[in-house]
């Protein structure tokens, strides 16, 4: 009497998920990016209708200026996710480390600015708010 042992070798599977496209990435952004605008000009106007003044040295910050420089940086960061998805080894990591210390960076000017403390809270706000909308978005379509 002879007794037959079977083995199977593990299996792997070798099925790779292509990472979202460049363009993906950049129209999820560009939306996320008009989104942000949106909403820190919200925020503002929120503020202002709750007794904040967005006034800085003496100047207003209108809410359009919320909404343009909110265009404006998120375009660069948009610009960054675009380099760190081609260069860097692990662009997802790279992009939420970068755009962290930037956004925590982007506050320094508003502690120092010439403004009353409700003003330069409502401006860090809206830093935080953009930074909520737009990181995670980009960082959904980095590999």
């Amino acid at each position: 009497m002879s007794t037959t042992v079977t083995t199977t070798a593990p299996t792997t599977d070798t099925t790779t998920v292509a990472a979202p496209s460049v363009g993906s990435m950049l129209l999820a952004g560009s939306a996320a990016t008009v989104g942000a605008a949106v909403a820190t000009a919200a925020v503002a106007v929120a503020g202002q209708a709750a007794g904040i003044s967005t006034a800085v040295a003496g100047a207003p910050i209108p809410a359009s200026g919320f909404a343009v420089l909110t265009l404006i940086f998120s375009v660069l960061g948009l610009v960054i996710a675009t380099v760190l998805r081609r260069f860097a080894r692990r662009p997802r990591t790279a992009w939420v480390r970068t755009t962290v210390v930037l956004t925590v960076l982007s506050l320094v000017p508003d502690v120092l600015v010439d403004a009353a403390v409700t003003t330069k809270v409502l401006l860090m706000l809206t830093h935080v708010v953009a930074a909520a909308i737009v990181i995670p978005t980009v960082a959904r379509r980095l590999a």
